[in-house]
């Protein structure tokens, strides 16, 4: 069984940064990609930004660029999206995803969602 759980969402005023953190626990032999996705009301999933296992990044929405890190802690199973001079964009909820093996087939697995606010 593997699970997924994500922190550091809240509300925060434009210019803020906040970075969001998700763990992947439970029966984990190995990770690939690890990647961020943005969800606003009324649209659909979105990718912001993904790394893979090497470390390179790919920072698919190009607003973000410069604004936005995403990192990862292997030894903690943990990728983080530090993001820095946020813009007054509303509410949006963030999901990580994961692809990893867990001894059977290699699988997506996703958070369950932080919500972001940045408003002032």
């Amino acid at each position: 069984q593997v699970q997924l759980v994500e922190s550091g969402g809240g509300l925060v005023q434009p210019g803020g940064s906040l970075r969001l953190s998700c763990v992947a626990s439970g029966s984990i032999l190995s990770i690939d990609a690890m990647g961020w996705y943005r969800q606003a009301p009324g649209k659909e999933r979105e990718l912001v930004a993904a790394i893979g296992s090497g470390g390179s990044t790919n920072y698919a929405d190009s607003s973000v660029k410069g604004r936005f890190t995403i990192y990862r802690d292997n030894a903690k199973n943990t990728v983080y999206l530090q993001m820095n001079s946020l813009k007054p964009e509303g509410a949006a909820v963030y999901y990580c995803r994961i692809r990893l093996y867990s001894g059977s087939i290699w699988s997506d697995y996703w958070g369950q969602g932080t919500q972001d606010t940045v408003s002032s």
